[in-house]
């Protein structure tokens, strides 16, 4: 599949997703990724909905893929859609075809149906051994993600889906075409739901690795770091700030790209600090997840990188 034309794109709608700045990060690769059109080794720590990756894949040669995300229910629909596609597929057709003949107040109605069996199936679900399970409950995902307002994945500290429904008149719950190309990029693609230090062991000299980790929140009303129950604060940017440069010594090609806390105050040099012995440039982009409409539109955000050619 190497020698294959891809076309996916992320098969859920991502808090945080990188396709506004996708053309400043490839602007930004590596030369000899840039020239030769081949990347040895790629490693993503933070592979949330995977529009990087899927870009990647779509116009470079990746010879070897590590992907990972602390969020196992995320893991989980790749793996899915990676062994059984066809399974899903049907699956997501059957809600797609019983949701989409509903009135608006019975879709509702359904939506929450769904939502809690999938909350109330977390308690006792088997997430380490790959089972039939797995479909339904990437099924449930994918009609969640599409069918929820703004269309976005947040837990509450349970670790329970808490988006309320959203009104769409015809909601694409089954993107079969784009599931099938997704299932085609992934097919040699190696995936693990791990914190981003175990990618770690998998980051060598030959690796480019792009870090796109939870956004340190821009002030209190747009804290959508919790893709996962735990969340992800200041210390665990520091945390990371301090891996980055442990797998710096590696002599990985490195990039981050994170919000830019001086948006809101142009003295806030977060970033600058933790980020002090590396390239830091701020780039235009937008932000389209916001629940006050005027807190969306363009902003700056900030590319990291320990190269600069």
């Amino acid at each position: 599949m190497n020698n294959m034309n891809f076309n996916a794109k992320p098969f859920l709608k991502w808090a945080g997703g990188k396709g506004q700045l996708l053309e400043e990060l490839e602007k930004r690769l590596p030369s000899d990724i840039l020239s030769k059109k081949t990347i040895s080794r790629y490693v993503e720590p933070f592979v949330g909905g995977g529009a990087m990756f899927f870009f990647l894949k779509n116009k470079f040669k990746i010879e070897d893929a590590f992907l990972f995300d602390k969020n196992q229910e995320l893991i989980l629909a790749y793996e899915v859609i990676k062994n059984n596609h066809k399974e899903l597929i049907e699956k997501l057709r059957e809600i797609e075809d019983d949701h989409i003949q509903k009135s608006e107040d019975c879709r509702k109605k359904n939506y929450y149906e769904i939502r809690e069996a999938y909350n109330r199936q977390m308690n006792d679900f088997n997430y380490d051994q790959y089972h039939e399970g797995w479909i339904k409950r990437a099924s449930y995902l994918i009609f969640l993600n599409k069918t929820c307002f703004n269309g976005l994945f947040r837990q509450n500290s349970k670790g329970e889906f808490n988006v309320p429904f959203g009104r769409y008149k015809n909601p694409k719950i089954c993107d079969e075409s784009n599931l099938l190309e997704v299932f085609k990029a992934l097919h040699d693609t190696n995936l693990f739901s791990r914190d981003f230090t175990y990618s770690g062991e998998y980051i060598n000299k030959e690796s480019f690795v792009y870090f796109d980790p939870p956004y340190r929140p821009l002030n209190t009303t747009s804290r959508f770091t919790n893709y996962f129950k735990e969340g992800f604060n200041d210390e665990d940017q520091i945390k990371l700030a301090d891996f980055f440069k442990e797998m710096d010594k590696r002599g990985a090609k490195l990039m981050l790209s994170n919000s830019d806390p001086k948006n809101q105050n142009y003295k806030d040099t977060y970033f600058d600090n933790i980020y002090n012995n590396f390239q830091l440039e701020r780039v235009p982009a937008k932000r389209n997840i916001n629940r006050d409409a005027s807190g969306r539109g363009s902003i700056n955000e900030i590319i990291v990188r320990n190269y600069r050619d």
